[in-house]
This record gives C-alpha cells, structure tokens and sequence, in this order.
C-alpha cells in the first residue's frame, strides 16, 4: 500500500511507538488521527507533524469505552476520509511494580484485557466494514514477545497481547477475502516510558529507540499485500 493520500488511525499516539509511528506515515504522505486520552501531548505530537509539512489531528478518545469508539471512527472519517490504516498501539501493563498472577486482581485483568483486546475489537469492528466495501484497508495490532514468552510477572499483559495475536489471526480469514490485511508486530524492548515502568532497571542504551522501529511498521503496511493474512511479525527482522 502506497501511503501518499492515504488515512490511518493511531491509537496511544502520544508517546514512545505511537507518536512515532503517526510522525512517519505522516512524513510517508498519509493523513494521520492521533488518538489517546492525553489532550495535551496528543496535541504537542500534532503539531509536530504539521510543522514538519504533514497531516495530522488530534482526537482525545478512550478505546476502552463503547460510548466514545464510535464517535471517534465517525469523527475520523469525517476529517481524512475512510480509514485506510488502523494501528493499535494503546497498551496497559496492568500494575506495577509488576507483579505474579496470585498477588493479581481479576479487575486488574479485566481493565488489561479492555484496553489491549477488547479496544481494539470494538475499534476494528467500528473501522473494518468501510475498508471491506471498499476492498482496502490494513489493521495492525502492536503486540509483544510477552504474548509468546511466559515471563514471571508479566501475566495479566501477557495474555492480553496473546489473544491479540489470535485476535488477528481470526480477524484475517474473516476479512482477507474482502480485501483487508491483518497482522500482528513485536516491536521489541523499545525505549519508552511503558518499558521504564515494567523495567525501570534497564539500561536505556540497549533499548530499541520507537523512531526506527516505526520505519519498519511502516514498511510493513507498504508490503501488506504480500504478508499473509494473520502473521506474527518481529520488527528487527525488517530492515529500518
């Protein structure tokens, strides 16, 4: 998919991956809506496309609530046109320190599970018929190798991102033949704000920085047509 004129949606665009990735398919022609609850920073990363030539609007939204999800699909279209590219990046870790599944709360869980499984279902329901009738459309899911790796701690955001994974893979043999492409993406340890919470230990210098992996995102919506339908991909194994 060729982005120049196109229009895609990025969920947790705030920060770390999601404010990269909107900033490069922005630099890459596509006219961008940032989504996250943050009003102001989502409006600094805004700005910052617009600066540099590119299209961009903010839309300060909640994917966790049914009642602002489908406002926010009809207020996107209404200000680029159809959605061509979905991007669900927003992610909970759930508490933290992190911590094991039996000192864990099934309402911590539960509200995991509603911003990395149950948002993106109600979004991609909310997006994905426009991009069926017109036979286009690309929906990635950001996930983690969490969602394959049982890491201690990490349980309440592990099973999320592993049903986000199947979420896709279920999402595409329902939608591939109508023309849309679903995929997953490990994006790796990325230096951000959300791997400082769950590791505030790490050396940031061995980190991957969210700019060069949002590269290779990108290059994977541009080769979407030839990725198939429901794949688990690794950001490090596309070039950036």
């Amino acid at each position: 998919m060729n982005l120049k004129n196109k229009s895609a949606l990025v969920t947790g665009a705030s920060r770390g991956l999601g404010r990269a990735l909107a900033k490069e398919l922005a630099a890459r022609g596509a006219s961008v809506v940032l989504v996250a609850r943050e009003r102001a920073a989502l409006e600094a990363v805004a700005e910052e496309i617009r600066a540099a030539g590119g299209t961009a609007h903010a839309l300060s939204a909640d994917v966790v609530s049914k009642a602002e999800v489908y406002p926010l699909a009809g207020a996107s279209a209404a200000l680029v046109g159809p959605i061509d590219v979905v991007v669900h990046n927003a992610s909970a870790l759930g508490p933290t320190p992190l911590r094991p599944l039996l000192d864990s709360d099934c309402e911590e869980l539960e509200r995991v599970l509603a911003v990395n499984l149950v948002g993106p279902f109600r979004l991609t329901k909310a997006l994905a018929g426009s991009m069926a009738l017109r036979r286009r459309g690309v929906v990635v899911h950001v996930s983690s190798d969490a969602s394959v790796q049982a890491y201690p701690n990490w349980g309440l955001y592990s099973l999320s991102k592993a049903a986000l994974d199947h979420l896709a893979r279920l999402w595409a043999v329902e939608l591939g033949e109508l023309g849309v492409r679903v995929f997953s993406v490990d994006p790796g340890e990325m230096n951000t704000r959300m791997h400082a919470e769950a590791v505030p230990d790490a050396d940031p210098a061995t980190l991957l920085d969210p700019a060069r992996v949002a590269v290779s995102i990108a290059r994977m919506i541009e080769s979407a047509d030839r990725i198939a339908g429901g794949a688990r991909l690794e950001a490090a194994s596309w070039p950036a």
